[in-house]
């Protein structure tokens, strides 16, 4: 019989991945918050806007990280992630277009 240490990589990937879908949910509100304002918009246009709002603190009511950065890829992995879901959808004849 032999005791084993704790393993506390576990707790620290649990906590990686809690931080990611942290980020990945407010980035996703974010995008949905610009689009229910804005109805329709290009998608670089959105990609910037919500990297805008990330720099400048802008994430919403109540939402505080003390850092949180954004790049371009993780808004246009949230904007698939939104698209296949189903709350996004592009314009027929212009796919750049994004609707909410």
């Amino acid at each position: 019989l032999r005791l084993l240490p704790q393993q506390r990589y576990l707790r620290t990937e649990r906590a990686e991945v809690s931080a990611l879908e942290r980020k990945r949910n407010v980035l996703c509100c974010l995008i949905s918050r610009i689009l229910k304002g804005e109805k329709q918009l290009h998608i670089d246009s959105l990609v910037f806007r919500v990297i805008d709002a990330c720099q400048k603190g802008q994430l919403g009511p109540g939402v505080q990280f003390l850092s949180f950065c954004c790049h371009s890829v993780d808004v246009l992995s949230c904007i698939l992630h939104l698209l296949n879901q189903g709350y996004l959808r592009r314009q027929e004849g212009r796919p750049h277009i994004l609707e909410y």
